[in-house]
């Protein structure tokens, strides 16, 4: 399969996922695809890091690595990776005017390979469920990072290989500061594995697992109901 082909297939999955004729639809979207939104979430995260861990030390290890993940995502793609390929969004290339669906006149500045929003939704989700190890809670943040990235093709922002590098990319990123995160951590305790009914195997307490949980549902009802008073 050749380069031209991929090109063509691209552009027949981004027509396919772009907008639609359903307004609530067009709402919700671009309500999840806003990082204000997911405030609430990322408390949610802080607060059982907080919770779950008996000092600040570790506490803090957590927070940098996850910085550090952040950092190094959004660092190579708008300093090094979207400068070199200077791909257009899909809304700025000539090739799809008056094909590409633009949902409330939503624009992006920047360059389009690969998606920032991908990458740092999967930095996120992949390392706080490498770091909890609970199944429930794993499938939930996934999905929100899926979620996540489903809203850059379906505005126009992005092409599906941006998204799919964007995801390639931020889990490649997490595990890597997880295995960074386990190397100082085990220096740090040697408490890595609980046997537990109120704990996961890494000692993330279930009812503060709960806590993350009920915020991301949450957050989506709010999505819903200003879905609806928009229309």
């Amino acid at each position: 399969m050749n380069l031209d082909v991929l090109r063509e297939l691209d552009k027949s999955i981004l027509l396919a996922f772009n907008g639609s004729d359903n307004l609530f639809v067009d709402y919700f979207v671009l309500t999840l695809t806003s990082a204000y939104t997911w405030i609430a979430l990322y408390a949610s995260l802080l607060y059982m890091v907080i919770k779950n861990n008996e000092n600040w030390q570790k506490i803090l290890l957590v927070v940098g690595v996850v910085g550090l993940g952040l950092l190094i995502v959004n660092g190579v793609n708008l300093g090094v990776v979207k400068p070199l390929v200077a791909r257009p969004r899909p809304l700025n290339n000539p090739e799809l005017q008056g094909l590409i669906m633009a949902t409330n006149h939503y624009m992006a500045d920047g360059y389009s390979f690969f998606s920032s929003h991908t990458a740092n939704s999967f930095v996120l989700a992949v390392f706080f469920s490498l770091l909890v190890r609970d199944r429930i809670f794993s499938v939930l943040m996934i999905g929100w990072s899926f979620m996540v990235s489903f809203t850059r093709p379906y505005l126009g922002v992005h092409y599906p290989s941006d998204v799919f590098f964007g995801m390639i990319f931020g889990s490649t990123v997490a595990v890597f500061i997880y295995f960074l995160y386990l190397r100082i951590y085990i220096r740090c305790s040697d408490k890595l594995h609980y046997i537990s009914t109120r704990y996961t195997r890494t000692g993330y307490s279930f009812a503060d697992i709960d806590v993350v949980i009920s915020v991301l549902i949450l957050t989506f009802i709010y999505a819903a109901f200003r879905a609806v008073l928009s229309i």
